[in-house]
């Protein structure tokens, strides 16, 4: 260190130091007054006193760790002492700080014991890395947060005083997550569907269904155990745990699924509670009356509407009221199922020593529907004689036993009953193994029955039970999935949970097991126990409009009727309960912008709004009022759910991310992806129509995140599959270099800043934008002259700038900002070293150095001469938008002009293949593209534009061809004049830089140079190019030296004289003489075009002659409004070739 930077410093520190020995000044303040390297100086640096602190009280210590904090925010904007951050910030020693990923960074102050003598080389950085104790003594208190509050990372970063205390979580795997889930599973389709799904597919299909079903269910169950033990779960449950697991993106998309499907479910409840109230409890309460025999079914889809729009309202109004009381009714509704279920089971055992007597009547070999009539007979015994039955009444339309209008089937068959329920011990299972699948309208009918086959009349239909769709394996499976679905309950009161880890995954699978276990033995006593024409009525027509299901329980059918009505409706107010909270969750992530109303609730943090939409949505379902067509429906909302959770589960374990360490280890990859494929087979197979438009929905959701631009970073499984394509990606890439056919431009973008770091020519980047739409790679680089350590904050705001100015131009791409004690050294380094393997940029895009000629400072064009030395060097094209301001911006048209080329030189062909690119563009799409090149006296000129004309067509280019002839001329007076101004005006500058050096000389002896403002231009470097004045100058004066001074300054003023006799170098005439006629030709040809291309000549071998390479391209260039300068990098980058 000079003596001037020591006697400077100890001069600013003294009073500092004496403040400090007399224990005045602040510990910050003091420990700023020794210098950084003073620890580790050599043993030649000056002294300096050590001034003894006196011990401070240890709460003042504590308060010294907030002033370390640094911010480079706008002071305004700098957040209070005790808010949080969320920002990176730097200390200035290149530690840069953000948010613990375990606490609150405000609580870091709080009694904690920092200064510990034993960590006395940590104390420094304890207030961004933790000791360990406190670390885990945070850990330790960690609680989940309840159910509808907000994620635990919103909540972290909010004030402590706004904090609510929370009960700590105290549910077990029984209470928490194995009642609630098979709550939800067992439902209403196993009430009212099942027996129909045995009698139509048949035992041994049944099974399949059920099957695929659970396996189904089974392996999501594995995936979702795995991702919901790899830490700890928030409240949100199974939309938390996709999200973070698959990003933004696909979590939005699979959230509105998941809601979706849960509406659906709510609406599926409530009319298989309307088809129990109205078909089976109080059938005179229907208000709509079948007109006609054949009005039937649309009567009573009218009854489902009404009371399903009824229903939905007040169980709107319950949720709306309080949830509590949906709570509070859940174990009785789950009591309900649990009755239920043991009821057909009791009944099962029954059946075997003492069937239920429910007969069925038939007529030859088809089943008759009983609510008609009261005797299975075809007459009866009245006092004796023998009359017409209420059934001969039906058939014949008469009571004459005669009459010869009777319809000709009933007439030749014979009526007989049979049991409706045989009972496990009668074999009946033989016969309802195998299917019996009818379509729509067609009669029920025994196989082994007897019977004459002949037509009967079609206005007797309605007399018998006809099946009120047409049945097939595909829509069994898609009527029959919505009763496994239900296994995320568990993950949805996770925040409840004592140890979520271990409950989640214990429970939902024995869940899954017990529901799969009841529903395979439920295939099998069905099968087992009941006459297959009764498992095979739908409603109970033949069974006197009784539940199926209802004539198997014990002690009576009214058990089921009623304890499926109320599970029914338990379910339905849980789905109307649990969708708006997901909804409200999706909303408050703020991935979906549109959402963001349903965010906001009741001051206690009901889903007012949420709840709202979902009434609405539910009443969609209510209004198919078919049971059979909201099924499928939800069905592949939910699968397409449990498809991705499967997809999560699987990208985390392939792509082994660091953080994937789960607790439940009975998962692998290949599981998930069967889960998967089952899934999404179980799309197709139930409906694939349903399943496409699913499928469009959830696309159209992505790709609409994706559009607004998620700014969310979950570190997600498929960022780390993007990372992982990547690297394979630039592998691949790394093999060799691209074939000329698939060369494009890779753009590295030279920015320049002002010293607010705004973008100085924003054009800059819409031109690349134009030249790239859209493909490709561009690098933004900038360059910030200083020290990193100190201009961290700087270059991150810099990079920030220009990523917003990116976004603006429409610039896809990335930024890349460095920091460097010269710029011309940062250039460098960025176009040594942007890019990563295969994926460089091969083509530099320059900004021209404006006023050079105005400035006397050198710096800015020699570092514009320096650049493009070191693209030649690199190998790399070069392009030098010239006047860029005049370019066009993204939203204007060019309707016509033209685009000229002046190929003078070959340089691989960029000069044919840039205006073609730029044609891609809207912008300058109907603009003409014209080629002119040079022709010399020797030259064939006729010959070369057949030649190029060949050329062209053969690379498929449409321009028009012209070739320019340039005679050889004698070198004219205002060549010679332009030339000689050049010369003298460049010696002019080297004299008065020369005497610029000796003014600096004298003012380093009155001035210190630390105290000099450094008003460096942004695109200049520190040295200067004069000689290099030394740091510190002992200067004393002798009378030798005092007349050298006055020689030197002489010299100065004669060498000012030589200016008017100077000659001009012939070189340089030459070089002006080429660069003022290409001129004249190009402007008389190219002066209305939109873009005039042409070769940039090389610079100069001799650094010497640089500003002259300057004053030549300004010559070449000058009277034309646009201009690219295009420097090829040494290779062909167009062939002719397929």
């Amino acid at each position: 260190m000079g003596g001037v930077e020591e006697r400077g410093f100890l001069r600013g520190s003294d009073r500092t130091g004496q403040e400090c020995a007399a224990g005045s000044a602040p510990r910050p303040a003091c420990l700023a007054a020794v210098p950084r390297g003073a620890l580790s100086a050599p043993p030649a640096m000056p002294h300096f006193t050590v001034v003894p602190v006196e011990d401070k009280p240890r709460a003042e210590y504590d308060s010294v760790e907030g002033l370390s904090w640094v911010d480079y925010r706008e002071p305004a904007a700098a957040p209070a002492p005790g808010d949080s951050y969320d920002t990176v910030s730097s200390d200035g020693h290149g530690n840069h700080k953000e948010n613990s990923p375990f606490l609150n960074s405000s609580e870091a102050g709080k009694g904690g014991d920092y200064y510990d003598r034993n960590l006395a080389l940590f104390e420094e950085e304890l207030d961004i890395r933790p000791k360990v104790s406190s670390l885990l003594g945070k850990l330790v208190n960690y609680t989940n947060l309840t159910q509808g509050v907000k994620e635990h990372e919103e909540a972290e970063n909010t004030d402590g005083s706004k904090k609510k205390v929370s009960k700590s979580p105290s549910m077990g795997t029984l209470m928490g997550v194995y009642l609630p889930c098979m709550q939800n599973i067992f439902g209403v389709i196993l009430f009212l569907r099942l027996t129909w799904m045995v009698g139509m597919a048949g035992v041994l299909q049944s099974f399949l269904i059920v099957l695929l079903c659970c396996c189904c269910t089974m392996l999501t169950t594995i995936s979702m155990s795995a991702i919901a033990t790899n830490g700890v779960v928030p409240a949100g449950g199974s939309y938390f745990m996709i999200s973070r697991s698959l990003g933004p993106e696909f979590g939005g998309a699979v959230g509105l699924c998941f809601y979706l499907g849960t509406t659906f479910a709510g609406a599926m409840y409530i009319l298989g509670a309307i088809e129990i109230l109205l078909t089976y409890i109080v059938p005179q309460a229907a208000i709509f009356h079948p007109s006609g025999a054949h009005d039937a079914s649309s009567a009573m889809l009218n009854n489902m509407r009404v009371y399903g729009t009824v229903f939905l309202i007040l169980m709107a109004v319950v949720v709306f009221v309080g949830v509590k009381y949906v709570n509070k009714f859940a174990s009785l509704f789950l009591a309900c199922v649990v009755i239920s279920i043991l009821s057909i089971y009791a009944g099962a055992i029954k059946s075997i020593f003492d069937p239920p007597e429910f007969p069925i009547c038939m007529l030859g070999n088809r089943t008759l529907s009983r609510d008609q009539f009261d005797v299975c007979a075809k007459t009866v015994v009245k006092d004796n004689i023998t009359v017409a039955s209420k059934l001969w009444e039906l058939f014949c339309h008469s009571t004459n036993l005669t009459t010869e209008h009777c319809d000709e089937y009933f007439l030749m068959n014979n009526v007989s009953e049979i049991a409706g329920i045989p009972g496990a011990a009668s074999g009946i299972l033989i016969d309802n193994l195998w299917s019996n699948y009818l379509e729509k309208g067609e009669i029920l009918e025994r196989a082994h029955q007897p019977s004459v086959d002949v037509a009967g009349q079609k206005n007797n239909l309605h007399l018998y039970v006809l099946s009120d769709i047409t049945t097939s394996f595909m829509v069994l499976v898609g009527i029959f999935f919505p009763s496994v679905t239900g296994i995320m309950a568990g993950s949805n009161r996770s925040g409840d949970l004592k140890d979520a880890q271990k409950s989640i995954p214990v429970g939902t699978i024995l869940a899954i097991v017990t529901t799969s276990l009841v529903y395979f033995s439920c295939v099998l006593l069905f099968g087992a126990c009941i006459e297959g024409v009764v498992l095979r009525d739908k409603f109970g027509d033949a069974v006197n409009k009784n539940l199926v299901v209802g004539t198997l329980s014990w002690p009576s059918p009214w058990v089921i009727v009623i304890g499926s009505f109320f599970s029914t409706c338990g379910a339905g107010l849980q789905s109307l309960t649990g969708a708006p909270r997901l909804l409200q969750a999706i909303a408050k992530d703020n991935i979906i912008p549109f959402l963001w109303i349903f965010g906001h609730g009741k001051a206690n943090g009901e889903p007012t709004w949420a709840l709202l939409l979902t009434a609405l949505i539910a009443e969609l379902g209510i209004l198919i009022a078919s049971l059979d067509m909201v099924a499928p429906i939800l069905s592949m909302f939910f699968l397409m759910c449990y498809l991705f959770v499967n997809l999560a589960c699987a990208v985390q374990t392939l792509l082994r991310t660091p953080n994937w360490r789960p607790r439940f280890k009975y998962y692998h990859w290949a599981l998930s992806f069967l889960g998967m494929s089952i899934c999404l087979a179980l799309m197709f197979i139930s409906s694939w129509y349903y399943a496409l438009v699913a499928m469009l929905i959830a696309g159209m959701i992505y790709k609409y995140i994706e559009y607004q631009g998620a700014e969310k970073e979950w570190g997600d499984g498929i960022r780390g599959l993007s990372l992982s394509a990547a690297r394979y990606a630039l592998l691949r890439l790394e093999e060799g270099p691209p074939h000329t056919k698939n060369w494009r431009p890779q753009l590295l973008v030279l920015l320049k800043l002002d010293e607010d770091l705004h973008v100085k020519y924003p054009r800059l980047l819409t031109f690349a934008s134009q030249l790239k739409a859209g493909k490709g790679l561009t690098i933004i680089g900038s360059v910030i002259q200083g020290n990193f350590l100190e201009t961290y904050g700087e270059a991150q705001a810099a990079e920030q700038t220009i990523k917003n100015m990116m976004e603006i131009e429409k610039v896809k791409g990335f930024c890349q900002v460095v920091v460097a004690n010269k710029v011309r050294e940062g250039i460098a380094h960025l176009i040594q070293s942007c890019g990563l393997g295969g994926m460089k940029h091969n083509t530099v895009v320059l900004g021209w150095p404006y006023g050079w000629r105005q400035s006397e400072d050198p710096r800015s064009w020699k570092t514009f001469i320096g650049t493009v030395r070191c693209t030649t060097a690199a190998h790399l094209a070069l392009l030098v938008p010239k006047n860029v301001s005049f370019y066009p911006s993204n939203h204007e048209r060019y309707n016509e002009g033209n685009i000229d080329v002046w190929w003078i030189v070959h340089d691989g062909g960029m000069l044919m293949l840039l205006p073609f690119l730029l044609k891609q563009h809207k912008v300058w799409r109907k603009c003409k593209m014209r080629i002119f090149t040079v022709a010399q006296m020797d030259d064939n000129s006729i010959q070369m534009k057949k030649d190029l004309a060949t050329f062209l067509y053969q690379l498929r280019i449409e321009a028009e061809v012209e070739v320019v002839e340039m005679h050889n001329s004698d070198i004219s007076a205002y060549t010679y004049e332009r030339t000689l101004m050049m010369e003298q005006r460049s010696q002019m500058l080297r004299q008065m830089r020369l005497t610029k050096t000796e003014r600096e000389r004298e003012a380093q002896l009155v001035k210190d140079r630390h105290s000099v403002a450094r008003l460096e231009s942004l695109y200049s470097d520190e040295e200067d190019e004069g000689d290099p004045v030394p740091e510190n100058i002992q200067m004393t004066w002798t009378k030798e030296k005092c007349d050298a001074e006055k020689r030197n300054r002489g010299s100065a003023v004669g060498s000012f004289r030589d200016l008017i006799s100077i000659k001009p170098n012939q070189s340089n005439v030459r070089r002006m003489h080429t660069a003022v006629k290409l001129n004249e030709v190009i402007v008389n040809r190219s002066h209305d075009a939109r873009l005039v291309l042409l070769n940039m000549p090389g610079p100069p071998k001799n650094t010497d002659g640089d500003e002259n390479y300057m004053e030549f391209l300004e010559v070449l260039t000058e009277g034309l409004e646009r201009v690219l300068l295009v420097r090829g990098g040494g290779r062909e980058v167009i062939t002719i070739y397929s």
